[in-house]
């Protein structure tokens, strides 16, 4: 079944990780194998061939680079100067994947249609480009709001304001707080300019401001439930119901911490914690119990999100397996219909309601 996956980091893998991307997952370990200085490397799941492999041809993928004042010992750029500099590096790598044929840019309707038809021609997938809508994780980088445009022009389609801690525009995951005047007008121009607004990360106080200020459409790329692990990470029933309302979707996250309480970072372990594609479809079949249908949920995987192997599913080798889902949700009894809907149809009819 053709996949969408709504939330990859490539360009930080490929830039900061050191991974080339062209080549299968099992070359990029095997370069790794030694190295200690990532947490996650050799035990890498994202790659292009395995993208073709999963048939997983259209993906949402990042632009990341967070902008830290003194005193916050995130990691970090000391400038939005430097942050925005490291985005355009990314940027450089998409179109470097462009003119090697690897990857195409999907920014629009027609783009988007096109896209689709080739990934389901029936041919073989071996030499298809993958599709990547451009997203910003985090708008730290975004020197003044002038330069959204800039970005909307180079092909810049959905933002979050925050990523972790406190945000130039918004505040994020373990941080408090609102968005202020600067939020607001980045909110502003970004609906001016039809970019989607993407939740994930936004703490409460900042959450239900942006949705309070901001008319345009909105989605959660990689967001689980708070019901099922408490951490502000995680949506609320509230949050997941006012997204609903607004016609969002929300991708599933595959990151284990995200997916069973208690997880401990460097110390639990997918096995040792029973953390399976299972509890991924149990967070998902939460929404859906929420909204009622299957129309609000999809994939947003964050595979290779700063984590591997040793802190996603145990039964996913690499992102390929997004296939094994359709059993899963088969056997919870859901429809052939429900399943293509969470598969890559709710995100499909998102876009083309945005971008009509």
């Amino acid at each position: 079944m053709f996949v969408v996956d709504a939330h990859l980091d490539l360009s930080m893998n490929a830039m900061e990780w050191n991974r080339d991307l062209r080549l299968p997952v099992s070359a990029i370990n095997k370069r790794e194998q030694g190295l200690a200085d990532k947490p996650d490397r050799a035990k890498a799941t994202v790659s292009l061939p395995e993208l073709r492999k999963g048939n997983i041809g259209l993906v949402v993928a990042t632009q990341i680079a967070r902008f830290v004042a003194p005193g916050n010992n995130l990691p970090g750029w000391h400038s939005p100067q430097q942050a925005w500099a490291q985005t355009q590096g990314q940027v450089a790598w998409y179109k470097a994947m462009e003119a090697a044929g690897e990857m195409v840019q999907v920014n629009n309707l027609e783009t988007l249609e096109d896209h689709v038809m080739l990934w389901n021609d029936g041919q073989p997938n071996e030499h298809k480009p993958i599709g990547y809508i451009l997203s910003l994780e985090g708008a730290d980088s975004i020197i003044d709001v002038s330069y959204l445009e800039t970005a909307w022009r180079y092909g810049l389609r959905a933002v979050g304001p925050a990523h972790y801690g406190p945000g130039r525009y918004a505040q994020g995951t373990d941080a408090t707080g609102f968005m202020g005047e600067s939020g607001h007008a980045l909110l502003r121009e970004m609906e001016r300019l039809n970019i989607i607004l993407d939740a994930t990360h936004l703490c409460d106080d900042s959450f239900w401001e942006a949705l309070d200020h901001f008319n345009g459409h909105v989605w959660a790329s990689h967001n689980n439930c708070r019901a099922l692990v408490n951490h502000n990470r995680q949506y609320s029933d509230e949050q997941i119901k006012a997204l609903i309302s607004r016609g969002a979707v929300i991708g599933a996250a595959l990151d284990a911490w995200m997916m069973v309480p208690n997880w401990v970072r460097g110390v639990s372990t997918p096995q040792g914690m029973n953390c399976n594609l299972e509890v991924a479809v149990n967070h998902i079949d939460h929404i859906c119990q929420l909204a009622g249908n299957t129309l609000h949920v999809g994939m947003g995987t964050d595979l290779d999100g700063a984590f591997g192997r040793e802190q996603c599913p145990y039964d996913l080798e690499d992102i390929s397996d997004l296939q094994k889902f359709i059993a899963l949700f088969e056997k919870r009894g859901y429809s052939h219909a429900d399943i293509q809907n969470m598969m890559h149809g709710n995100w499909l009819r998102f876009l083309r309601k945005a971008w009509a």
